[in-house]
């Protein structure tokens, strides 16, 4: 299972809401950008926003001002 197919689950669980499974596939790679970007949106819905800025300046993303989950999973969506 390559990297790309991984996050696509990771971004279905994410549709879903259960971002517990997401996180448990995002957190196994700090390297890529589109999974911190991911990891990112992971802390944003658990609600540790601190932490989901962290993982957007991994992702070398600039966290945004009016934050919707929804519409940065479909970017991120798009991006894969």
């Amino acid at each position: 299972m390559g990297a790309p197919r991984v996050l696509r689950s990771a971004v279905e669980h994410l549709e879903k809401g259960d971002w517990q499974a997401a996180h448990e596939i995002v957190q196994k790679d700090e390297d890529s950008a589109l999974s911190c970007w991911a990891h990112g949106i992971v802390h944003v819905m658990e609600g540790d926003l601190a932490n989901a800025r962290y993982w957007y300046g991994e992702a070398k993303r600039p966290f945004p001002k009016d934050y919707s989950v929804a519409a940065e999973v479909a970017a991120l969506k798009e991006a894969l």
